[in-house]
């Protein structure tokens, strides 16, 4: 498990206003802070390079030496030192990629014809040539080569030269970055075989609910399949949160005690849904409060997703408890888990803003989420297709959408046209 060192939190002073205690309503800005500044730093570890893609950077990196860290060629074809007028050259040797620089005899030019060294793509540019002319520019016989007609090269052409990318030392990398294929490319150019990462959080993932059953058990008539964790899950995954556990918990309470402590043991983050609302089976805030977790704050004034819970083991470790209904745990999810921790590897990412496609109407006093299908205008511009849902048990037409948008408290309808940020699944 990954060491958690309690913050002093903000949240430890925060205030509410006047009468306001922290089991008011809070808004999502102030809940997303609370939940920012309370999830402390994953740590970093090191990982061979090939375990590194999809990681997030923990490390500046610096080019091992100039890039390129010679006057490379970049096209197939012949070095030689320019001269004008020149149209006939003799071969007098070869320069293949990956070997040491090989020299232009120094001969002087005579009846028109100079000397010639064959190039390959990515060699070493010969000693004595400052010219590349490409394969399909000129005629060869023998060890006699005749440019084209109308082949006119310029001095310097076709050579990648020496530091023109870099000088050794420039800052390549900066950490806080997700490692996709461009990075991976970079640290193994400059020699990064075990590149510090952050860590990979372990996370359990759980639902709750005397109704629920697996997706592969019988199902009776009053009870429903589980579907929260694996939904929650992929969520998760797609961001690089790979390292979890999914399991499910009764409406019993020493029996939901006894397995939260187990797995508050076992993993650095806690994710739940369900058994956070007002019932008289919503056992989770009195299961977590035995177990030392500290609430943070308990509700936020959105729709969906409003008996929202957060808290703080005696060790640190984020515990997130969500409503139960489907498309509110999974707003919360979106909204809410996925940033945080992403934060705490590290990597703070604005939301994607986007255009509305069609006129939404806030939530006088609450922020109002609204799943929506991203679709793409004639000049590329993200569109957002609302498609609201009835209620938030119904998910089942969710897979049409690819995330929610979020509306500030207000009155006034929003037209198409109006920027909000987007949050996937």
């Amino acid at each position: 498990m990954i060491g958690f060192a309690l913050h002093a939190a903000s949240w430890e002073n925060i205030t509410y206003g006047k009468g306001a205690s922290m089991f008011d309503l809070l808004t999502v800005e102030i809940a997303d802070s609370l939940v920012r500044d309370s999830v402390a730093p994953f740590g970093q570890e090191t990982v061979p390079l090939e375990q590194a893609a999809g990681r997030i950077l923990h490390q500046s990196v610096k080019a091992e030496r100039a890039l390129p860290p010679y006057d490379r060629v970049i096209l197939d074809g012949i070095a030689v030192r320019w001269q004008p007028n020149l149209s006939a050259f003799t071969l007098c040797g070869t320069q293949p990629a990956g070997h040491p620089p090989i020299t232009l005899p120094d001969a002087p030019v005579s009846n028109g014809t100079a000397s010639a060294i064959a190039v390959m793509t990515g060699s070493v540019l010969p000693f004595g040539t400052d010219t590349v002319i490409p394969r399909e520019h000129f005629k060869i016989a023998g060890d006699q080569v005749t440019l084209r007609e109308g082949c006119l090269p310029s001095k310097g052409q076709h050579i990648h030269p020496r530091g023109a990318d870099c000088e050794a030392g420039a800052i390549l990398l900066q950490a806080g970055i997700r490692l996709t294929s461009p990075e991976m490319a970079i640290l193994a150019a400059n020699g990064v075989s075990h590149p510090s990462v952050t860590t990979i959080p372990s996370i359990a993932i759980i639902s709750t609910g005397d109704e629920l059953v697996a997706p592969d058990a019988p199902v009776e008539a009053w009870q429903i399949r589980r579907s929260n964790d694996y939904a929650i899950s992929a969520s998760l995954s797609r961001k690089g949160f790979t390292r979890q556990a999914l399991c499910l918990l009764p409406d019993d309470l020493p029996r939901m005690t006894e397995s939260l402590a187990t797995l508050l043991d076992q993993h650095d983050v806690l994710v739940l849904s369900g058994g956070v609302s007002m019932g008289q089976f919503d056992f989770v805030p009195k299961a977590l409060t035995a177990l030392g977790v500290k609430t943070v704050f308990y509700k936020v004034a959105q729709r969906p997703g409003k008996p929202f819970w957060f808290g703080l083991s005696a060790k640190g470790q984020p515990v997130f408890a969500l409503p139960g209904n489907p498309v509110s745990a999974l707003a919360c999810c979106s909204r809410h888990v996925v940033p945080a921790l992403l934060a705490a590897q590290g990597l703070s990412v604005a939301p994607l803003r986007v255009l509305l496609d069609a006129s939404l109407t806030p939530l006088p006093t609450m922020t109002r989420f609204v799943p929506v299908r991203l679709i793409h205008d004639e000049n590329g511009a993200a569109r957002a297709q609302p498609h609201p849902m009835p209620t938030s048990g119904d998910f089942n037409r969710l897979g049409v959408t690819h995330g929610l948008v979020e509306l500030a408290p207000g009155e006034t309808p929003l037209p198409p046209g109006s920027v909000v940020p987007f949050y996937e699944w």
